[in-house]
């Protein structure tokens, strides 16, 4: 534990990186991924069409080359203010994230029957109304699981980032080394810091779970 209470400033600052990257990845995720999940069950087929090619591009692109294009790509074609590379990585991790984040609500939506959506539209409701007053209620208990599931897996990606001159906890096992500490103690701690944040993650999980429950 020596490691943490002599470099306290520099955990500090990787633990507020990752947590920078999770946060800010996650908001980019759900918006964006609730629009790609309503594009990919709407009734107009360019609709269905663009976020089926959207889905299928970058989920199939690895994240590393998701993050390079940000990092080395973007700056090239806008005008990113010097030391951005904060703001890129998270805007990388969100729009791979989000294909992800759309294919569960996409397969929740599913499970609904098709004759509740049938139903409200017969009563008058547009696509916009089924969708978040009749539809996403039901589906958002199905889909609470698999999307805690995708965001844990968000919060791990977060290392990637290291990658690309991002401090979070990727990367302070090279700062370590450099100072002379044991990398593999760096490595036990940083794993540890991991798992108390994938436990409170799942304590979450279990919470939504209680809340939306149906009672049989």
């Amino acid at each position: 534990m020596n490691q943490i209470f002599d470099y306290p400033d520099l955990w500090a600052q990787a633990l507020w990186g990752t947590v920078v990257l999770f946060v800010g990845g996650g908001l980019i995720a759900l918006v964006l991924g609730f629009i790609v999940a309503a594009m990919r069950v709407s009734p107009v087929p360019i609709a269905r069409a663009v976020g089926a090619v959207y889905v299928n591009w970058i989920r199939n692109t690895p994240l590393t080359l998701v993050l390079f294009f940000f990092a080395f790509c973007v700056p090239l074609l806008i005008d990113v203010p010097r030391g951005s590379f904060l703001t890129l990585a998270v805007c990388g991790l969100g729009i791979y994230t989000a294909t992800y984040v759309a294919e569960t609500l996409r397969s929740g939506i599913n499970t609904v029957p098709v004759g509740q959506a049938e139903a409200a539209r017969a009563l008058g409701l547009g696509f916009g109304q089924v969708m978040t007053l009749v539809v996403l209620p039901q589906a958002t208990r199905s889909v609470i699981p698999p999307m805690m599931s995708v965001f844990i897996a968000l919060l791990k990606n977060t290392t990637v980032a290291a990658g690309f001159s991002v401090v979070n906890l990727g990367n302070i096992r090279a700062t370590m080394s450099e100072n002379g500490e044991n990398q593999l103690v760096t490595i036990l701690l940083v794993m540890a810091v991991f798992v108390i944040l994938v436990l409170l993650l799942a304590a979450l999980q279990n919470a939504a779970e209680k809340k939306w429950k149906v009672v049989r």
